[in-house]
């Protein structure tokens, strides 16, 4: 699947791969709240001995509620930085335009798709579950540092997507259906994204010395930093839904240790999962050897 890094080759594989929202989600389909939304290897909620299986099970689908929407709120800002990476080539190659455009629509269609998750998890869970935010700011943030360090990022992102379906959720025939089906059709189009991302690191990398290519690393380790701060506090949103729909207080001492594990949990979720990714770590390779270096001796604190 990834092997073609060409053009051409994205494109035909996204026409292969389109699938329409209405098709995904259609209306009238309703979530499962009996069964499991997240894999245990992401949610990491199967151990936990202050809450009993139902509570386990409700914290769980807290967490693939967070899941989907913290992925629209990144792809909130990886939509203007593929926007911007395609202006100043709108006259160059018909190819690489087309697939950058392409890619943008297609990230669109999935903030789409996961605003319309939300409505319908919020309709059936009946308990509003708070998310890290606004996107704007996270956008801000994220976008203020050089487009390499953001490119790096996106492709982190993108490898991440990726280990999650084929690692966790493809096989997970427990999982509620139409859940898996959501992360199976995100999954299908992340995978030309994560290739056409990597055309974009070679050519941001391309004529920078040592030194730039250090600064870059920078920049994508504060990044790195900011979406960590952005997920310890997520835990604790996640653990205030919980009491709200369980309809009681962990006691303090529970509470967080709870909390220090679920920040654990969406660390490699979000973080340790993508830095450890093979693909991500021959890009980095093919950056500097030095790179992959630096991003190996920090990996083990989020995993």
């Amino acid at each position: 699947m990834y092997q073609d890094h060409s053009y051409d080759g994205i494109l035909a594989a996204a026409s292969r791969a389109a699938w329409r929202i209405e098709d995904v989600l259609p209306d009238g389909a309703e979530l499962d709240f009996t069964r499991n939304f997240m894999p245990e290897n992401l949610a990491r909620t199967a151990g936990i001995a202050c809450l009993d299986a139902d509570e386990r099970r409700t914290l769980n689908q807290i967490r693939g509620h967070e899941y989907l929407t913290v992925f629209g709120l990144v792809e909130e800002f990886i939509l203007p930085f593929v926007l911007d990476h395609a202006r100043p080539q709108l006259r160059g190659d018909d190819a690489r335009v087309r697939a950058l455009l392409n890619f943008a629509g297609e990230e669109a269609k999935h903030i789409d798709l996961f605003k319309r998750f939300h409505k319908r998890f919020t309709a059936g869970f009946g308990t509003p579950c708070e998310v890290i935010g606004p996107p704007e700011a996270v956008a801000a943030e994220v976008l203020a540092h050089d487009p390499l360090s953001v490119a790096l990022a996106i492709l982190h992102i993108e490898w991440m997507t990726q280990r999650h379906y084929l690692d966790s959720v493809r096989d997970d025939t427990a999982l509620d259906p139409l859940f898996r089906s959501l992360l199976k059709h995100h999954w299908m189009e992340e995978a030309g994204h994560a290739r056409l991302d990597r055309l974009m690191v070679e050519a941001l990398a391309e004529g920078r010395d040592e030194a730039g290519i250090d600064a870059a690393i920078d920049g994508y380790l504060a990044i790195g930093g900011f979406l960590d701060e952005g997920v310890r506090a997520q835990a604790g949103f996640n653990i205030d839904a919980l009491e709200r729909a369980i309809g009681r207080t962990i006691d303090a001492e529970a509470r967080a240790a709870l909390a220090e594990q679920q920040h654990q949990a969406l660390r490699w979720t979000y973080l340790g999962s993508g830095m450890t990714h093979p693909e991500f770590v021959d890009a980095l390779e093919f950056v500097s050897p030095r790179a992959a270096e630096r991003i190996a001796e920090v990996a083990p604190v989020f995993c």
